[in-house]
């Protein structure tokens, strides 16, 4: 169609742009292939550029002999990230591109002073001055500019490795290039570390030559000291006289030990003789060869008495002769034990005497030593400072021996090496012509395609109306043959009817879902069903007629209680009738108390008194304060759905306004509860919740009766 009324909704046609593109197929293949065509000219004028590259790692580097040396960890070069960093600014350093460019010759080449040439268009635009003239530039400017535009050095994500690239018509000269640039940076490298090690020669040999004076000069004053106070050493480090004052110190010890070993020999001998007690255990007595030979001679006396005296009398001559003989023997026991005595103490006498003179000795030599020790004090800063010019001196030694032998330019390699040098390029890095004549061809199919749906839909032709929805014809009023418009429900179970029907005539709109199980198919019964198939955790009942549709929902509650339901009501009503059906005691805590504070959630819930099912009454406290917190009965309601298979809200003659009060969800089962079915009072309803966004709308007639009858409870 090629027009559409401007106060008609409309809707693209994609078969049609479909058509309009096939229909054009012949003109969009032209097209590209002339684009294709295009493209492929252009990237064959163009002049190829060729691209090479070469790699260089960063790494400490020494010669084979360095090994045995000491490692110094600050010897090193510090090889981070800005280290890297800095070895590819020194790449693409002035300096070395100028040595590249001189080896290299470049400056011969037209490739890099395409100035000198000239081109029409530079001339224009250098006459409009909107180009400076590129003359105005020194020539060795010019090729550094060309030569910089056509390098690039850059560092390798996470590795210490830079990679030297250049760009150029010539492939053996964009080869060449990166590999010469690489040779020039290790041999600057190089020289940089041969000119240090020079640097430290020339330096440290005037060093060297001063430094061995000074340490001469210092060990010459520490002998001079040394002749001058008597500091003479022994045994490389301890003098003379420490040397014996040592010895007098430990001989003193000795002898004080023997004069008290000699004094307590002494003591036992003393201590035997007053209290003649048997002297057999002391070791001077026992060692003596003659007390040996008088104890042996007493023993026999002694045995050759006990041997008579078993066939003698006491008076016997022989007893009394041989009682004379061991008398004499035990006097003379006595008397060398005296002299062992004496013996023992002559020596404590002499070693008191030593003792005397060696602490004589030993105060001399303290003396002494105070005297050597105030001049040790001089001796010691002589010494200390002849070890500092010593170890300064082998210092320098060392580095001289270490920094000539680096003198050759071999001995100090660079500290990176080539890991890939860069090779001449067969291929072309610029222009890729396949690539290119790809690109552009499918570019141009795009753009041709778009075009001819753009130029289609702005025409019209690519657009339809689009056609309004059909209504559907309600059920006929009771004992007329007029529809009503019905509002449909989208359950998919027991399905919502918006006009009335004669208790004994079947309704003309089959319901979705299962077939009634009674005559009656918004009976609480069906409802009941359908809430047990849906498994609908909360359910809010309206009662627009009052009492009798809150009956109802308590018919409800019981019947979903009879099937094994956990359910639980919740008396929400102004008259507190479901309340009054349920609760045993009137005055039980219910919902007021818990909303004014006055009341733990616990106390609120009651057993039904004729059926299993809970309650939440009414309460007794003041129904304008417990309203105030009514927006806190969301958090009940999502406490009692985790707890229970159901919660049923029963409002009474609510609105739409104070459903939304109770829960922000649009999810949830409204049940209104008209026991006679009234057709203008439930379309409005239905009405007005569908226009608030509450699709699942369900309508219960009758219950009042079950309500009021008393089964027995099945409680244990």
């Amino acid at each position: 169609m090629s027009r559409v009324a401007s106060d008609q909704d409309v809707d693209i046609d994609l078969g049609q742009l479909a058509r309009a593109v096939w229909a054009c197929r012949l003109r969009i293949l032209t097209i590209t292939a002339l684009g294709a065509a295009v493209a492929f000219a252009g990237a064959k004028i163009v002049s190829p550029q060729y691209r090479s590259e070469t790699r260089l790692l960063i790494e400490p580097r020494a010669p084979a002999f360095a090994n045995t040396q000491t490692n110094d960890a600050s010897a090193g070069p510090l090889l981070d990230e800005l280290n890297i960093a800095s070895q590819v600014q020194i790449l693409q350093s002035a300096d070395l591109i100028k040595q590249v460019i001189n080896n290299l010759k470049l400056y011969n080449l037209p490739e890099f002073d395409a100035a000198a040439n000239g081109s029409a268009l530079t001339d224009i635009l250098v006459a409009l001055h909107l180009k400076k003239n590129p003359l105005e530039n020194p020539p060795e400017e010019r090729v550094i500019d060309a030569f910089t535009q056509r390098l690039q050095v850059y560092q390798v994500p996470g590795s210490r490795v830079i990679g030297i690239t250049f760009t150029s018509k010539d492939p053996k000269l964009a080869a060449s290039i990166p590999n010469a640039m690489a040779q020039v940076y290790l041999a600057i490298q190089s020289g940089a570390k041969l000119d240090s090690n020079t640097e430290a020669t020339r330096w440290l040999e005037p060093e060297i030559d001063s430094m061995r004076q000074k340490v001469s000069e210092a060990e010459k004053k520490v002998a001079d000291y040394r002749t001058t106070h008597g500091l003479l050493q022994t045994n490389g480090t301890t003098t003379f006289t420490a040397q014996q004052l040592n010895d007098i110190s430990v001989e003193l010890t000795r002898v004080r030990t023997d004069k008290a070993n000699a004094e307590a020999r002494a003591q036992a001998v003393r201590n035997a003789l007053s209290s003649g007690e048997a002297s057999d255990t002391l070791s001077d007595i026992m060692s003596s060869q003659a007390i040996q030979r008088l104890k042996a001679t007493e023993s026999g006396l002694q045995s050759q008495i006990s041997d008579l005296q078993t066939s003698l009398l006491n008076n016997h001559p022989r007893l009394k002769s041989l009682r004379a003989q061991l008398a004499d023997i035990r006097v003379q026991i006595r008397q060398e034990t005296q002299k062992i005595l004496a013996s023992i103490e002559n020596e404590t006498k002499v070693a008191d005497l030593r003792e005397q003179e060696l602490e004589q000795q030993s105060d001399t030599l303290q003396a002494n030593s105070a005297r050597a020790g105030e001049d040790g004090v001089g001796l010691n800063a002589l010494e200390r400072e002849a070890n500092a010019q010593r170890q300064l001196l082998e210092t320098y030694l060392v580095r001289y021996r270490e920094a000539a032998s680096r003198a050759d330019r071999n001995s100090s390699p660079a500290d990176a090496r080539i890991v890939s040098k860069a090779i001449e390029q067969v291929d072309p890095y610029f222009p890729k012509v396949v690539p290119i004549v790809v690109v552009a061809a499918v570019a141009t199919l795009i753009m041709s395609a778009i075009i001819i749906m753009l130029s289609e839909l702005f025409s019209g032709r690519a657009l339809r109306p689009v056609e309004a929805p059909d209504v559907e014809d309600g059920v006929e009023e009771e004992g007329q043959g007029d529809a009503t418009p019905v509002p449909a429900s989208k359950l998919a179970k027991p399905s919502m009817l918006t006009a009335a029907m004669d208790d004994d005539e079947e309704p003309e709109a089959e319901p979705v879902g299962e077939a009634p199980a009674d005559d009656n198919e918004f009976s609480v019964s069906s409802v009941a069903r359908y809430l047990t198939d849906c498994r609908a955790p909360l359910a809010v009942s309206i009662s627009p007629t009052g009492d009798n549709g809150s009956a109802a929902t308590v018919a409800l509650a019981r019947v979903l209680a009879d099937t094994g339901r956990r359910v639980i009501v919740i008396d929400m009503t102004g008259s507190g009738y479901p309340s009054e059906l349920m609760a045993e005691n009137p005055e039980a805590l219910g919902v007021t108390d818990l909303l004014c504070g006055e009341a733990a959630f616990g106390e609120t819930i009651h057993g039904d008194r004729m059926s299993d099912a809970h309650l939440i009454p009414q309460g007794v406290s003041d129904v304008r304060r417990a309203m105030r917190g009514v927006d806190r009965l969301s958090l009940l309601l999502d406490a009692l759905t985790s707890a229970y298979d159901i919660v049923i809200v029963e409002c009474g003659a609510a609105d739409v306004a104070g459903v939304s009060r109770l829960t922000r969800s649009k999810e949830i089962e409204i049940i209104l509860s008209l026991p006679e079915i009234d057709e203008a009072t439930f379309v409005g309803m239905m009405q007005d919740f569908q226009s608030a966004g509450y699709e699942r709308v369900v309508l219960m007639s009758g219950g009042e009766e079950a309500a009021m009858r008393s089964p027995a409870r099945h409680a244990a």
